[in-house]
């Protein structure tokens, strides 16, 4: 039995930091991953896919996302099985039981909205463990299994969504305690844990049999595995998962060591030199000693770059940079009195000796951010 294991859509995502270019091809690309995941399961001949949970961001979306994204859903050639989860629980408002869901949803499109047991075919089963609210008090996978009869001949996949003990989240509610899964499993009661929440492809577990598929486009810039599905292969006895990349969206961090006179070239540099830059979303920091036109040519270039990248963030309070005029720049600065009589003592304190000298640099840094803002 090969089938294909994903999750994490959150169709309806937005970002701060887009602007509503950027936004439309940022949403775009997750309802065009539902297609790319269609054709990996032709190309792989799987039977069906399985959602993880959080198949949409949220139930209040514009009724033409929903059925954008079913529009999507109707080209996967399988049966394609969706899991509320703590983004689109079931309750009075889901979005699975709205008009727009309901009157456009294809066939072969079904929702796991509830605990029994899904028989696909003969030999074939699919237990679901949807999210019923928004926060869970109790570990829902646990209660599952302790009436969960072990298995007669068939493979069963198990559908669920959350945090697992093996995350250091022991403490939380709601947590799956993967020790009882790993136990179900040898007693039978499933082969294989679908797992949604974790957007970075993840194996759980010592049995090669809970596996996080990680979401198909990166969300943000701490998922080290992102933009994934998994290909799952059951034999008796016996599994293989095979990560298979289809993301096209990139989040990139970095901190930027600059010089001053260089500053804004070594920046030109390195943003001339990352690929695709339509579907990267960067946040960059700084760190060094510069003058107040490399600080200038630095706000310029990046205000330049947001017009070519997806994003382009900065938090200068979080900059490690020290501002020193250059020769020349000091006379240039629209200060007089008493701001002037400041600015230019912490100049000449700037010299001192460590560590009073880097105390002063970094004061004048911060007098300098504080004159930008107002």
């Amino acid at each position: 039995m090969r089938f294909i294991h994903t999750a994490d859509w959150q169709i309806g995502m937005k970002r701060h930091f887009f602007d509503d270019d950027a936004q439309a091809r940022f949403s775009d690309a997750r309802e065009n991953a539902i297609r790319r995941i269609g054709q990996v399961a032709h190309d792989m001949r799987a039977e069906f896919v399985v959602v993880a949970g959080d198949v949409f961001e949220t139930h209040l979306l514009r009724p033409r996302t929903v059925r954008r994204a079913l529009d999507a859903m109707a080209e996967i050639p399988v049966p394609v099985y969706l899991l509320p989860g703590n983004h689109d629980p079931l309750g009075p408002a889901s979005i699975y039981t709205s008009p727009e869901f309901l009157g456009a949803k294809p066939h072969h499109v079904h929702v796991l909205d509830h605990d029994e047991i899904v028989t696909i075919r003969d030999g074939l089963e699919i237990v679901g463990v949807p999210w019923v609210a928004k926060r869970l008090v109790e570990d829902r996978v646990a209660e599952r299994l302790k009436d969960l009869p072990p298995t007669s001949g068939q493979f069963r996949v198990m559908v669920a969504h959350g945090a697992t003990s093996a995350m250091g989240a022991q403490d939380l509610l709601g947590i799956i305690d993967l020790s009882q899964v790993e136990r179900a499993i040898d007693r039978g009661q499933l082969h294989y844990l679908a797992l949604g929440d974790r957007h970075s492809t993840t194996n759980s577990g010592l049995s090669g049999r809970i596996w996080y598929a990680g979401a198909p486009e990166p969300t943000d810039y701490d998922e080290v595995d992102a933009g994934n599905l998994l290909v799952v292969d059951l034999e008796p006895g016996e599994i293989q998962v095979k990560k298979m990349a289809i993301g096209t969206w990139h989040f990139f961090e970095r901190l930027l060591d600059v010089n001053q006179g260089t500053a804004e070239s070594m920046l030109q540099e390195f943003l001339d030199d990352l690929p695709d830059k339509a579907h990267t979303i960067l946040k960059v920091n700084f760190r060094g000693t510069i003058g107040i036109l490399d600080q200038m040519g630095i706000d310029s270039t990046i205000a330049r770059y947001q017009e070519v990248f997806g994003a382009i963030e900065r938090h200068e309070r979080r900059d490690q940079l020290a501002i020193l005029p250059a020769s020349g720049e000091i006379q240039d600065i629209p200060l007089a009195g008493f701001a002037r009589d400041a600015f230019d003592a912490l100049v000449r304190g700037t010299v001192s000796p460590e560590p009073e000298g880097q105390q002063y640099r970094d004061a004048l840094a911060l007098y300098y951010r504080l004159m930008k803002e107002v």
